[in-house]
C-alpha cells in the first residue's frame, strides 16, 4: 500500500535509535566520567516517563489537528534529546542531564506503539494488514540485533561520543521519513458527533475489551521475565565458565527473534491469539531447556530457539490491538501497551538485581516459568466471560473519560 515502504524505513530508523540509545549512553558516561553507573541513572531517567507518557501521548495523537505534525514533532523531540545528551552528558550538571533524558523519554511511546498504530491506516483489514504487522514487528527485532552491534563497533574503533551520533542520526532520518507518510483524518480521536476521547479512554478499552485485556495482561507478565533476561544471561554464562558470553546468548536470542518474526510471524492463517499463546509457551519451554545446558554453545542454541518462538509474539500482539482497539482510542491502546511492557521489563531488571546471588539456572527457570504463566493467563482471560460493559467500538465511557491521570486498577 501507499507509503508502507517509507513507514518501514522510518520505523526501523526510529527503533534503531531507541535500541542503540541505552548502550551508547552507558558507554559515553564511562568514557567521560569513568562511572558506568551514572549512565545507568541517565537511562533510568529516560525510561521512567514511558508508562506515564503513554496514555497522554496516545490521547494527544488522537486529538491532534495535524497528526503528521504531532508524530513528526515527537520524533524530532526524541532525536533532539539524544543529540543533547551526546553534548551534555559528563559536561553539564547531573540534574540538567536527567531532565533532558526525561523529556526525551516522554517521546518514547510514539517511537514504539505510536508508530505501530499507523499501520492500520496504511492497510485495509485482512491478510495484507496482518502481514504488514509482521514486517512492523521485524523492525523491532532487526533494530535489536543491529543497534547494539553497531554502537559497540563504533565505540571500539572510535569513541563513545561517535557511537552516540548513530542513534541521533537514525532519529533524524526517522523524523524526515515520517514527514512523508500519509496520515489519518485529523481529530480521529473524536467519535462523530461526540466529545473528544480523554486519556482514560485507552485504559478503559484495555480493560473492557476481553482480547485486549488478555494480551496486555499476558505480555506484561511475560516482559517481567524478558526484562531480566540480559542480566541473567551474563550470570548464566559466567556460571558456565565464560563470563563474557552473555552477549553471545542475547545475540542468539535476538537473531532467533528476527527469524521468527520474518517467518512464523507472517503466518496469517493462524489466529493471532493462538499464535501469541504458542509463542509464549514455546519461549518458556526453550528457556527452561537452556537452564540445563552443559555449555555456552548449547545454551546459545536454546536461546536462539527461544528467540524464534518469541519473534511472532509481537506480530500477534499488534494484530490483536489493531483488530480490537476502538477507532477513537487506537493510538492510546498501542502506546499504553508498549508503555506497560517496558515498565514490566524495567521491573524485571530490578528484581533480578535483588536475586543475583541465586544460582543462575534457577533465575532462567523463573523467566521460563513467567512465559508459561503468561500463556496460561492469556488462555484464561480470553476464554472468560465477557464483561457486561464490554466495548467493541468507542463508547460513552471511553469518549467522555476524564482528562486527568488514568484511574488505578488497569490491566
Amino acid at each position: 500500500m501507499s507509503g508502507f515502504g517509507r513507514y518501514l524505513a522510518a520505523a526501523l530508523a526510529a527503533r534503531f535509535a531507541s535500541e542503540g540509545m541505552g548502550m551508547a549512553v552507558v558507554l559515553l558516561a564511562l568514557e567521560r566520567t569513568g562511572d558506568a553507573a551514572f549512565g545507568a541513572f541517565v537511562l533510568t531517567a529516560w525510561l521512567a516517563p514511558h508508562v506515564l507518557a503513554a496514555p497522554l501521548a496516545g490521547a494527544a495523537a488522537a486529538r491532534a489537528r495535524s497528526p503528521r505534525l504531532f508524530h513528526v514533532g515527537c520524533l524530532a523531540g526524541f532525536t533532539a534529546a539524544v543529540a543533547a545528551l551526546a553534548l551534555l552528558l559528563g559536561r553539564a550538571p547531573a540534574p540538567a542531564v536527567f531532565a533532558v533524558a526525561a523529556l526525551g523519554g516522554a517521546c518514547g511511546p510514539m517511537v514504539t506503539g505510536g508508530l505501530s498504530s499507523l499501520v492500520a491506516g496504511l492497510w485495509p483489514p485482512g491478510p495484507g494488514r496482518d502481514r504488514a504487522y509482521g514486517w512492523d514487528a521485524s523492525t523491532y527485532n532487526a533494530a535489536g540485533v543491529t543497534a547494539p552491534a553497531a554502537i559497540s563497533l563504533v565505540a571500539a574503533t572510535g569513541s563513545a561520543a561517535s557511537a552516540m551520533a548513530l542513534p541521533a542520526a537514525a532519529g533524524a532520518l526517522a523524523t524526515v521519513l515520517a514527514a512523508t507518510l500519509p496520515y489519518g483524518t485529523p481529530g480521529a480521536g473524536r467519535p462523530p458527533g461526540g466529545p473528544r476521547v480523554g486519556v482514560g479512554g485507552g485504559l478503559a478499552a484495555l480493560w473492557r475489551v476481553r482480547e485486549l485485556r488478555a494480551i496486555t495482561s499476558a505480555t506484561t507478565l511475560a516482559f517481567v521475565g524478558i526484562g531480566s533476561l540480559t542480566t541473567t544471561s551474563v550470570l548464566f554464562a559466567a556460571d558456565l565458565g565464560n563470563p563474557g558470553a552473555g552477549g553471545v546468548l542475547m545475540t542468539a536470542f535476538a537473531v532467533g527473534a528476527l527469524g521468527g518474526s520474518l517467518t512464523l510471524g507472517r503466518i496469517t492463517a493462524v489466529a493471532p491469539g493462538r499464535l501469541a499463546c504458542g509463542a509464549l509457551a514455546g519461549t518458556g519451554l526453550a528457556l527452561a531447556g537452556a537452564a540445563f545446558a552443559p555449555s555456552v554453545a548449547w545454551a546459545a542454541v536454546a536461546f536462539a530457539v527461544a528467540g524464534v518462538c518469541d519473534g511472532p509474539l509481537l506480530t500477534a500482539t499488534l494484530r490483536i490491538r489493531s483488530d480490537h482497539a476502538p477507532d477513537g482510542v487506537r493510538t492510546q491502546v498501542f502506546t499504553l501497551g508498549a508503555g506497560l511492557k517496558l515498565t514490566a521489563a524495567s521491573a524485571g531488571a530490578a528484581l533480578v538485581g535483588f536475586a543475583a546471588d541465586a544460582p543462575p539456572w534457577t533465575l532462567l527457570l523463573g523467566i521460563a516459568g513467567l512465559q508459561a504463566a503468561a500463556a496460561l493467563l492469556y488462555a484464561a482471560l480470553v476464554r472468560g466471560p465477557v464483561p457486561p460493559e464490554a466495548v467493541t467500538a468507542p463508547s460513552a465511557a471511553s469518549a467522555t473519560a476524564p482528562t486527568g491521570p488514568p484511574t488505578p486498577g488497569g490491566p
